[in-house]
């Protein structure tokens, strides 16, 4: 606000508060009109500032920062110092097996076995740290209480066995790093010595066996160069051995079957050399007989079911009976499958042909029409005793286990007798003693009577012949 006096003016500016409160204190400033503008605006950001520096300051850091030490941080990567520590211990157990599994079991709290652990077992089975491709490095430490350093026999590798049993159940989470290591030692099996590899054979032998490894290890020895050179086979000459010394045979295919490698034992061949013939005088000359076997049957198996199979498209497709027995019979010799095998597989090939009726009383009915249009097939494949036998035994089962065929039973023998794929001594030894539990009561009452009728057409028949002769 301007007022003009004495001539001049005056310049009244509002009056400044000042209290305890946020907005300022009070002041009274005159200005004359001589006062500059540069004075005003001075004037004016001394209030804002003023005002401003009254609200609330938030805290600020201020300083130099300094780095705390972390008490958990981990220290550097250093195997060296690792593997010193760890020779060291054993050079002073000595050879004493148990020594060294206590030390080992001591030395855990100490030192850090879970980032070390490939260290460790490179250590405990080569006596040193592994270089790629298997050798031992010339600089470092070494130690003879080892795997490649101890005698090569199952005993002592059992001995061994124990030792690493025992650590891995002492530090559980060892049991990946230790089943890294022995994947990786086989891939290096070409740069270990023979008695090297007949040690570290044997060794894995007794540790699948004990479960201490799992069978889907092997999948190493299927490395090309390994099979090429006839590493793979030779290594799972004595792994075998000593696997199947510790269980059995059929403990080692059913820890095969769990990981999907029954069928894959061929592979450790090259291609040109995966036959079962090969296979088998192989490992028959090597002294592993039953595996040999077990090969043998695996394979015979695949082959069924790849028989079954073609033989239900086959029959989908409605090819000529000529053609299919054509194509089993080269099946039977190439694979050397026995007849009373394959009337199964015919068999069961038949009977999945067909959307079965659910009602009893019509089922039969089907079951007939059917049967006959397929009995020429089934004749082809009972040219022999037993595969009657078999045969039979089968359509009991099938009636047995389809509840809707158990008053069926009698009708189909009799179908299959009047056609020439079942005779009468296969029936009657049926009936006296080859049969099975399954429905025994049932099917023998509905048999009773055309059993008595073929063993009174066999007694006419015996005295014909007696009086013509």
């Amino acid at each position: 606000m301007r007022r003009a006096e004495e001539g001049g003016w005056h310049l009244l500016l509002p009056p400044l508060r000042v209290s305890s409160g946020r907005r300022g204190a009070t002041a009274a400033v005159t200005a004359t009109s001589g006062i500059s503008g540069s004075f005003l605006s001075a004037l004016n950001s001394v209030r804002v500032s003023f005002m401003n520096n009254q609200k609330q300051q938030k805290p600020t850091l201020s300083g130099q920062r300094f780095k705390t030490r972390k008490r958990d941080e981990k220290e550097r990567f250093d195997p060296t110092q690792f593997q010193d520590c760890i020779i060291q211990g054993l050079t002073e157990t000595g050879t004493d097996l148990e020594a060294v599994a206590k030390f080992l079991d001591a030395s855990g709290a100490k030192l850090d076995y879970r980032r070390y652990a490939e260290t460790l077992f490179d250590i405990l089975v080569a006596g040193g740290m592994l270089a790629p491709g298997g050798t031992l490095a010339d600089d470092m430490m070494r130690t003879d209480v080892c795997v490649f350093a101890a005698q090569e026999d199952l005993e002592t590798m059992q001995a061994f066995a124990q030792v690493f049993n025992k650590l891995i159940r002492r530090y559980k989470y060892l049991e990946k790093g230790f089943e890294d290591e022995v994947k990786k030692l086989l891939l290096f099996l070409k740069g270990f010595s023979e008695s090297e590899r007949n040690k570290l054979a044997m060794l894995t032998g007794v540790l699948l066996a004990n479960g201490t490894l799992n069978a889907s290890i092997l999948n190493s020895l299927y490395n090309e160069n390994l099979v090429k050179e006839g590493v793979s086979a030779a290594f799972a000459v004595k792994l075998f051995k000593s696997w199947i010394n510790e269980k059995d045979i059929n403990a080692v295919a059913a820890s095969l079957r769990k990981v999907s490698m029954d069928n894959r034992l061929m592979e450790l061949f090259p291609a040109n050399k995966q036959s079962v013939e090969h296979f088998t005088k192989y490992f028959t000359e090597a002294g592993l007989k039953e595996l040999s076997e077990y090969v043998r049957n695996q394979q015979t198996i695949g082959a069924r079911k790849e028989l079954q199979k073609e033989l239900q498209e086959q029959m989908s497709r409605g090819d000529p009976f000529k053609d299919i027995i054509l194509y089993v019979k080269e099946e039977m010799k190439k694979n050397n499958i026995p007849e009373q095998i394959v009337i199964g597989i015919v068999w069961s090939s038949v009977m999945s042909t067909v959307e079965w009726n659910k009602k009893e009383e019509l089922v039969a009915e089907q079951a007939i029409k059917h049967l006959k249009q397929y009995s020429p097939l089934l004749a082809a494949f009972t040219t022999q005793g037993q595969s009657e036998l078999t045969l039979l035994l089968k359509i009991q089962e099938y009636c047995y286990d389809n509840i809707h065929f158990m008053k069926a039973f009698q009708k189909i023998v009799v179908l299959f007798y009047k056609a020439e794929v079942l005779s009468e001594e296969p029936i009657l030894k049926w009936y006296k003693d080859a049969h099975v539990a399954k429905g025994k009561s049932v099917f023998l009452e509905q048999m009773k009577k055309f059993v008595e009728w073929l063993k009174n057409a066999e007694e006419e028949s015996e005295s014909e012949a007696e009086e013509g002769d």
